[in-house]
């Protein structure tokens, strides 16, 4: 089940909100330094950590699930967020070169699909950032914030999901060590907790943050179809409900 839209903006816009913003956009960073000229779309709830990549990447757009809901980036900025499926993105096939998806695969009813989906719009050897809650982590286990909802997971279990959708995973970080707490004290130590963290209790961070590349096989084509045809088809699979 999707956590509500605003319950995610509430989240981000209080003091833990924050310092878990800066934490994960640190890493992000780290895996994508430079994104000049390329192709970005993002998934889920992403706007919080898309700002420098707004300014850089040659087009991006966020795409926030119809479950979920969705607000506009911003009134003083060119609204870049849209509203749709998550398993019907209105892109052309092979059309993005950098995939970001946060705050979506622990919800979706359709995990496979989502994957699915997101493969078939990066281009050949494009890459794929997906963050989850930490299965082992205190902040999995508090439903005061969007990483104690929804389906948490472990490395392994990411690892072997993005193996068996078509992907390969490259490298895999963790952030947010802090303690789930809106605390003065604790968040006035945020950049302690997560050295402390990052080099003694690694597997404990509630965060995992991976990347991994599209898989292209030799030899297999791939049908092509956009997402208007796609989206066609799928509507001719609906049965008519009864009275």
């Amino acid at each position: 089940m999707w956590t509500d839209v605003i319950e995610l903006r509430d989240f981000y816009n209080t003091r833990l909100g924050h310092v878990a913003r800066r934490m994960m956009r640190r890493k992000i960073r780290q895996f994508w330094p430079d994104v000049r000229g390329r192709n970005m779309m993002a998934l889920g709830y992403p706007t919080p950590f898309l700002r420098y990549y707004r300014e850089e990447a040659q087009r991006v757009v966020a795409f926030m699930p119809a479950e979920q809901g969705a607000l506009s980036w911003s009134r003083s900025i060119p609204n870049i967020v849209v509203l749709t499926e998550e398993t019907q993105l209105p892109l052309a096939n092979k059309s993005v070169d950098l995939a970001l998806v946060v705050h979506a695969l622990e919800f979706t009813s359709h995990p496979r699909e989502m994957i699915e989906e997101v493969w078939r719009v990066l281009t050949d050897g494009g890459r794929l950032i997906l963050i989850v809650p930490n299965r082992a982590s205190p902040w999995a286990r508090l439903e005061k914030t969007p990483f104690g909802q929804g389906h948490s997971y472990s490395l392994s279990q990411l690892n072997q999901f993005l193996k068996e959708n078509t992907f390969t995973p490259i490298r895999a970080e963790h952030a947010l060590y802090i303690p789930p707490s809106q605390s003065r004290f604790f968040l006035s130590m945020a950049n302690a907790w997560e050295k402390l963290g990052h080099r003694w209790f690694r597997n404990l961070s509630g965060v995992l943050i991976i990347e991994a590349s599209k898989q292209v096989y030799a030899g297999t084509k791939v049908e092509e179809v956009t997402w208007k045809e796609k989206f066609q088809m799928s509507k001719k699979l609906v049965l008519p409900m009864k009275n």
